[in-house]
């Protein structure tokens, strides 16, 4: 115990790197998605999100746009729990059967103008679960899909630049 306070006393903590000058190009893309969002909506973007049935690595990755490093709510983007406060649902993993309906009354309960971001190669096509007894398909079997971000899963940066497409090609 002793020698576990000592080196504790004794060493760095362990923490992430300062951000490189490339990062604050997230804080760009971030307020980028934010001013679309306000210009199409005339407010912030709330996003609704439902596991269907994958192995959470998408989730983390949607997650770590919530911590410190990338801090997406300061932008006005945040994650809501019920979805008749949220435009945009993004689905992650597969549709299996115990999960379809829960994703299709998510779906009818947000208000109008929805959009619908299946993340991740499982929502896109099944992934790696596809042919399973368990899974239906990806999203678009269940929910009419607007965006396919494409990974395995995606990086926070990728999904912020999907959604800043999404709000664009809305915009259109």
């Amino acid at each position: 115990m002793r020698r576990l306070l000592l080196d504790g006393i004794l060493q760095a903590p362990l923490t992430e790197p300062p951000p490189m000058p490339e990062d604050w190009a997230i804080a760009e893309l971030a307020a980028a998605v934010d001013r679309a969002a306000r210009q199409r909506l005339g407010r912030s973007l709330s996003i609704r999100t439902v596991d269907a049935g994958s192995c959470n690595g998408c989730e983390l990755e949607l997650n770590a746009l919530n911590n410190v490093f990338y801090d997406i709510e300061r932008f006005g983007i945040r994650f809501v729990a019920s979805p008749r406060h949220a435009d945009v649902l993004t689905v992650t993993g597969p549709v299996t059967k115990n999960m379809r309906e829960a994703l299709l009354r998510t779906y009818e309960a947000m208000p109008n103008p929805k959009w619908v971001v299946a993340i991740g190669d499982c929502a896109r096509d099944g992934g790696c679960f596809a042919g399973s007894y368990a899974v239906l398909d990806g999203a678009h079997s269940v929910v009419p899909v607007d965006l396919h971000i494409p990974g395995c899963p995606p990086s926070p940066r990728e999904i912020l630049m999907g959604l800043l497409a999404l709000i664009e090609q809305v915009n259109s």
